[in-house]
C-alpha cells in the first residue's frame, strides 16, 4: 500500500477550526502506510484553537483528538503500538499530564516514551502527543 492521508473534515466538532493548521503548515493529521496509521504530534487546543491554561486540560484535549483520529479510521486508543510525549517543563508537567494519560489508556499498554522539551510550536502549549497505530485488516 502506498501512503495515503488522513483528511479531518471542517465540520469535525473536536477539531473545528483548529484543522487550517493542517493546510496552513502543510502537513497530514495521519497518514497510512504498510498497515500502520502514523499521527503528527498533537496537542490540546480547543476546537476554536484557544489554548487552555492547564496542563490537565491540554492533555484532555490532545488526547480526545488523538481519540478522534483514531475514531475517524474505525480504530481506539488500544490499536496503538507506540506513544510518544512531549512535555514543556516536564519536572513539573508530567504530574498533571498522567490523569489524563490514565483515562485513555488501559492493559495492553502501548509502547511510551516521555521526552522533556524547552518548547513546542507555540508558547501556551505544554504538552504534544505523537503516536503510531496499527491499521485493522
Amino acid at each position: 500500500m502506498r501512503k495515503q492521508t488522513v483528511e479531518i473534515g471542517k465540520e469535525n466538532a473536536v477539531y473545528g477550526t483548529s484543522s487550517r493548521a493542517f493546510e496552513k503548515y502543510g502537513y497530514s493529521p495521519a497518514v497510512k502506510a504498510n498497515g500502520l496509521l502514523f499521527i503528527a504530534g498533537t496537542v490540546g487546543v480547543r476546537p476554536d484553537g484557544a489554548v487552555p491554561d492547564s496542563v490537565e486540560e491540554q492533555s484532555e484535549l490532545a488526547f480526545r483528538r488523538l481519540s478522534e483520529i483514531l475514531r475517524l479510521e474505525g480504530l481506539t486508543m488500544a490499536d496503538l503500538v507506540e506513544v510518544v510525549s512531549y512535555h514543556v517543563d516536564i519536572g513539573n508537567n508530567l504530574k498533571d499530564f498522567i490523569p489524563a494519560k490514565e483515562r485513555y489508556f488501559e492493559n495492553p499498554f502501548p509502547t511510551w516514551t516521555i521526552i522533556g522539551v524547552e518548547a513546542l510550536a507555540r508558547p501556551a502549549l505544554k504538552v504534544e502527543i505523537r503516536s503510531i497505530a496499527v491499521l485493522r485488516t
